[in-house]
């Protein structure tokens, strides 16, 4: 895993593509979802950091569509299918939406982690796409990065140490 090998890095509220051989990663995954899609045929993957769950809540003059769950997972899986990865073959782990405070209120505006994952999985339903494994949820962080060869997530965090999905 930590052999010399490319590296393709990704950003909060980003998402980015990597074909052939490396790895794709992102750190400091709190409430945000880190998720990836991956095509075992073609060997291509996708990974995006998801911060909220709906773009509804937008503000900001220019969507960025990497930052919202319901229009970064779409964007992700046309990238893929633009550099010949298969729908029917695209599978989906992810990693990431804790809950790394707690609040005295139970408001659902502060559960961001869980509505990330909920709102990533819905999208992945709406799309077709399975879901084959998630370490999702807890109270810590992670880093995350996927093997393009072999499909492997590793998510690597403090509390836990190295867990492969």
């Amino acid at each position: 895993m930590i052999d010399e090998q490319r590296i393709v890095k990704v950003g909060m509220a980003e998402l980015n593509i990597i074909t052939g051989q490396g790895l794709i990663r992102t750190t400091g995954l709190g409430s945000c979802v880190g998720l990836t899609l991956f095509d075992p045929l073609s060997k291509v993957a996708g990974l995006a950091h998801v911060m909220l769950p709906s773009s509804d809540i937008a503000r900001e003059g220019v969507l960025n569509i990497a930052k919202y769950a319901d229009t970064a997972v779409p964007a992700l899986l046309e990238q893929l299918l633009s550099i010949g990865a298969a729908k029917s073959r695209i599978v989906a782990k992810m990693a990431g939406g804790s809950q790394m405070f707690s609040f005295a209120g139970t408001g659902d505006s502060m559960r961001i982690g869980p509505r990330n994952v909920e709102s990533c999985k819905m999208k992945l339903s709406d799309l077709g796409i399975p879901l084959l494994a998630e370490d999702t949820g807890g109270n810590y962080g992670r880093t995350i990065e996927l093997n393009c060869e072999s499909g492997i997530l590793y998510i690597r965090s403090v509390q836990k140490g190295v867990k492969e999905l």
